[in-house]
């Protein structure tokens, strides 16, 4: 008699875990670190300032007073970008069972709100100069590298930007604890105290590569061999290192192959929102469900000599 096998039989119920797998990068590190402000115009605008230069001060007894010349502040500003992600389920999806979700539109706005965060994360840090936008055109942030001026290193056929100008990009070459040490003297000469380190992935191993005055150690208990750096302690001060999915590439290429070091004074940077996170139920105009999340938001670079870039680094 012949037996009874899965491979004739019929009916047999598929294998499907009830659960989804992504391994795509959620992590957003310069948008999570930074202070959160209100804006309240599509312009939003903010005042910087400075102590006058250090000065040879001593006094003759019974002098009159002198009076100097007051230094105003400087204006600031950046444009709110708009960024938005639109989410549509049929409504015969929302009928259906689905694995691995009860609710198929809950699942596609947590997925869309991880999705619209990488976006503005990538805009922050992006080399796109702001811009204001008309009827037709959007407007656009001036992300973290076009605001540096004062603490750079670049290649020699880069050049500089600041108050929210593109950068140039120039020849590529390696991340060396030189330049790190360079734009740290720099930074601390301004005035500046730099408390993160925020690299891609590649310039993350090297910066694991750094000797500095530190020692490897070989944990022989558990036979584990301490080759990374997380904290590098500089002469002035210690500071976090943090890598970064998102820091752009080199002339527009992708944000995952990151060229820029950032080393920055974390206190000195914000995001302001001119609208928050916002989750929208439009007006049905299909036979679906549809939903829209949207922010506005900018850059707000409170004094960019508190912080420094090294930048047009090989990242492979």
């Amino acid at each position: 008699m012949a037996k009874y096998t899965t491979y004739t039989a019929k009916g047999i119920r598929e294998d499907l875990a009830d659960i989804i797998y992504s391994i795509s990068p959620t992590e957003t590190p310069f948008m999570s670190g930074v202070a959160k402000t209100k804006a309240t115009n599509t312009l939003h605008q903010w005042q910087t300032d400075a102590l006058a230069d250090v000065a040879a001060n001593h006094a003759v007894e019974g002098a009159d007073i002198t009076y100097g010349t007051m230094a105003p502040t400087s204006l600031e500003n950046n444009h709110t970008q708009i960024s938005t992600k639109g989410i549509q389920v049929t409504a015969t999806n929302e009928a259906v069972t689905s694995a691995g979700r009860s609710n198929e539109m809950a699942y596609q706005v947590a997925k869309g709100a991880k999705e619209l965060k990488r976006d503005m994360e990538t805009a922050l840090l992006s080399n796109v100069a702001k811009a204001a936008g008309s009827a037709t055109a959007a407007r656009k942030l001036g992300g973290v590298p076009t605001w540096y001026e004062t603490n750079v290193d670049a290649a020699a056929n880069g050049s500089g930007a600041g108050n929210g100008a593109i950068r140039t990009d120039g020849t590529q070459r390696a991340f060396t604890e030189a330049q790190l040490k360079g734009i740290l003297v720099k930074c601390y000469n301004e005035g500046g105290n730099p408390n993160m380190i925020m690299v891609n992935a590649f310039n993350k191993q090297k910066l694991s590569g750094f000797t500095g005055g530190s020692t490897r150690f070989d944990a022989a208990e558990d036979r584990r061999l301490i080759t990374s750096i997380d904290v590098y302690e500089s002469d002035f001060g210690t500071m976090q290192v943090a890598p970064n999915r998102f820091i752009r590439g080199a002339n527009g290429t992708s944000a995952k192959i990151g060229q820029d070091a950032h080393i920055l004074d974390m206190e000195f940077w914000a995001v302001s929102f001119l609208r928050d996170f916002t989750l929208q139920t439009p007006a049905l105009i299909a036979d679906a469900d549809q939903r829209f999340m949207v922010a506005e938001y900018t850059l707000e670079s409170r004094n960019e000599k508190a912080s420094g870039l090294i930048t047009d680094l090989t990242t492979a």
